[in-house]
């Protein structure tokens, strides 16, 4: 845990933007809208917000603006479209009588800045079936792709991180 630090306006917009986000994942994976289902969501995000802005600085670096709320309702189409084709990609694979895959590992570099916006694409490319980021350093994401497509980084970055990017920079730099 981080020492006890002043609660600023910037940890407050940041506890307020992350309180948000998570309710609504909350209320979105529970589909009730009981009062019980929506106050305990309420809570339970209320809490884990506040743990994260306390604990990480990094979280208290998110702005709330209507521009970053449309790029992040953006990045969760985009990311909902990228999750079913790597899932039927899967699928071709399972059921082919032949698997043909090259496996390996590639370097990619990201120009998302804030450690969030990082972290939301190394989780992004690790949901999606066919890719693993197996290290995260700087700007450089170290991931497991099933089917190589390309050795040129650049060229792997635009396949693999290219979708979630532009959305995710808008929304957290």
């Amino acid at each position: 845990m981080a020492p006890d630090r002043p609660v600023s306006r910037r940890s407050a917009k940041g506890f307020l933007w992350l309180w948000l986000l998570l309710a609504i994942i909350w209320f979105a994976a529970n589909s009730s809208l009981a009062i019980e289902a929506l106050a305990t969501g309420a809570f339970i995000a209320g809490v884990l917000a506040w743990i994260f802005v306390r604990s990480f600085p990094a979280w208290s670096d998110i702005r709330l603006s209507p521009s970053r709320l449309l790029h992040f309702i953006r990045y969760t189409s985009v990311f909902a479209v990228e999750m079913v084709r790597a899932n039927l990609s899967m699928l071709r694979y399972v059921y082919a009588p032949r698997i043909d895959i090259n496996p390996g590992i590639v370097k990619i570099k990201t120009r998302l800045q804030t450690p969030v916006g990082r972290l939301a694409l190394a989780n992004s490319i690790a949901l999606t079936p066919g890719s693993l980021v197996v290290d995260l350093e700087g700007d450089t994401l170290t991931v497991h792709w099933l089917d190589v497509q390309t050795a040129d980084p650049e060229e792997a970055g635009r396949l693999i991180a290219g979708p979630f990017e532009r959305d995710l920079e808008k929304t957290f730099g």
